[in-house]
């Protein structure tokens, strides 16, 4: 059953093929044997996800089915999950237990899912590889021997989804951290437009760039948690005033609606230095594109080598605002200590 689809598994649910406690204890079974050694849930939820189970079950007896009822997810650790500790994968907030629910989580609740757990990610969502997490670094399960890593800073995430220890999960990125560990797990990921999703109860880093965003293993799969997703939001000022998606059962093909795709390719990356095998498989998937019939044209975007260097004097400034609240006096850990060295 791990290896169902979120549309393949809805669809068997709603034919009551199977259950979603069933489907759930499968979950929770892999998630027993290989969860410790993937460590990419940094706070089991298996009773709540029983729970939530039984009420999804119960809605498809009586014909009322939420749009991913009794789909097993992992929560990034990022996200306040009221009654249920939200680290951010930092000592700081090792023992939080949030008393309200973030916007997003509560889309899920509202969408019928079951929360397996939080997932692992780098402490307060900065890094690349999930390295910085104060409970340990989850693993990629593809290189599980090696011990390397499922990417930052949603590599719980992406670990959980890709080893089948969920059906699909909640990330956010700020400056690929979706995309970089998605694109290393082999999972189909995306950081959504800025202002589609809520931000309201994720903790943040970089507040005009962090983004809420979907993981999973296909693309209609990741249109389908998108579309439960995306909306406004009144409780936060960023969220976009006609925020929406939606998903009408499944993604066309590149030239689906009769009209040729046109694939701008940026003329700046040309001299950029990747790796051969990077290269080649660049190459290969513009030849793909082609074979399909879309159209490739270049484009010129004069500063976009400048992008990293915005990107490090924007993110590091607005996360030293955010983080200033975890002062150890007015909030989160304090560590009683002489100066700021000692511990």
């Amino acid at each position: 059953m791990i290896n169902l689809t979120i549309v393949e598994a809805l669809k068997k649910l709603k034919s009551r093929e199977i259950s979603a406690t069933e489907l759930t204890r499968a979950y929770l079974k892999r998630i027993e044997k290989y969860g410790n050694k993937l460590n990419c849930y940094i706070t089991q939820t298996p009773e709540r996800a029983l729970s939530d189970a039984e009420e999804s079950d119960k809605r498809y007896a009586n014909g009322n089915t939420l749009p991913l009822d009794g789909m097993p997810i992992a929560m990034k650790d990022l996200f306040a999950t009221n009654g249920i500790r939200t680290t951010a994968a930092s000592r700081m907030l090792e023992n939080f237990v949030p008393q309200y629910e973030s916007t997003i989580s509560q889309k899920f609740i509202d969408a019928g899912t079951v929360l397996l757990g939080k997932s692992n990610l780098d402490e307060f969502a900065m890094g690349t590889f999930s390295k910085t997490s104060y409970f340990g670094a989850p693993v990629n399960p593809w290189q599980i021997e090696k011990h390397l890593t499922a990417g930052g800073s949603s590599g719980g995430s992406t670990s959980a989804v890709a080893s089948g220890l969920a059906i699909a999960a909640t990330g956010t990125d700020t400056g690929g951290s979706i995309r970089f560990p998605c694109a290393i797990t082999g999972l189909v990921g995306m950081k959504p437009t800025y202002g589609l999703c809520s931000r309201w109860g994720c903790v943040a880093f970089a507040s005009s760039l962090d983004t809420p965003g979907p993981i999973a293993r296909t693309v209609d799969d990741t249109a389908l948690l998108l579309s439960v997703m995306a909306g406004h939001d009144d409780k936060d000022s960023t969220s976009a005033p006609n925020a929406k998606f939606e998903f009408d059962g499944a993604v066309k093909p590149i030239l689906g609606d009769g009209k040729k795709l046109r694939i701008g390719i940026i003329k700046e990356f040309n001299d950029v230095q990747i790796s051969t095998d990077m290269k080649n498989l660049f190459e290969k998937r513009i030849a793909d594109l082609k074979s399909l019939g879309a159209e490739i044209v270049e484009v010129s975007i004069p500063n976009i080598l400048d992008a990293l260097a915005a990107y490090y004097i924007i993110a590091p400034a607005e996360a030293s605002s955010n983080l200033a609240r975890y002062d150890g006096m007015r909030y989160g850990l304090r560590v009683e200590g002489i100066d700021l060295e000692d511990k």
